[in-house]
């Protein structure tokens, strides 16, 4: 079957093709949380409790992830009690919450494990994390990202924000490194 491209879907196709050989190099993969793990909706208690969605599909490719040696980091501005215990008892054992300064955090990360920045994979949604993902080897975000942060990009999942964006990114560094 041949296939005719005209030229800009050729240099989409051909983009996409170049992003993807970026993946296969990730050792370490950084994510926010709001926007991101969950969706960028809160839903609000009587009692004033913030209640998050996130999804059990991201949850097993991070568990997956951690089990094949990769490197999972969440850099957080939120402090909910309960996402920091889920995100814990995924495995994850650096999650930084209540990040005011994600960026300071993110060189205290790279200097404490030795970090070499283009094998990072960092996904975030909106202004706090456009530092971080300016400096990362892959900067990655959900398809309903801010335009902000869609503009600085590499790849934007066309998953959203808490709806399996995060296993999108992961599932593609482990099928290309073949452990999926």
């Amino acid at each position: 079957m041949e296939h005719n491209l005209n030229r800009g879907e050729e240099e989409k196709f051909l983009h996409a093709g170049n992003v993807l050989r970026e993946f296969r190099h990730i050792h370490t993969f950084m994510f926010d949380v709001d926007g991101v793990m969950t969706n960028s909706e809160l839903l609000i208690t009587e009692s004033g409790e913030l209640l998050r969605k996130m999804s059990v599909r991201d949850g097993f490719a991070i568990k997956r992830a951690i089990e094949e040696k990769f490197r999972i980091i969440v850099i957080t501005g939120g402090t909910s009690k309960g996402t920091i215990e889920r995100l814990k008892a995924l495995g994850i054992k650096d999650v930084i919450f209540g990040a005011n300064n994600k960026l300071k955090h993110y060189e205290a990360l790279l200097d404490q494990y030795h970090l070499d920045e283009d094998g990072i994979l960092y996904m975030g949604d909106d202004l706090p994390d456009y530092e971080i993902m300016r400096r990362v080897g892959l900067a990655c975000c959900p398809f309903d990202a801010t335009p902000e942060i869609m503009s600085i990009s590499k790849y934007v999942s066309p998953m959203k924000g808490g709806e399996g964006c995060v296993r999108d990114v992961i599932e593609k560094v482990m099928k290309l490194n073949g452990v999926w």
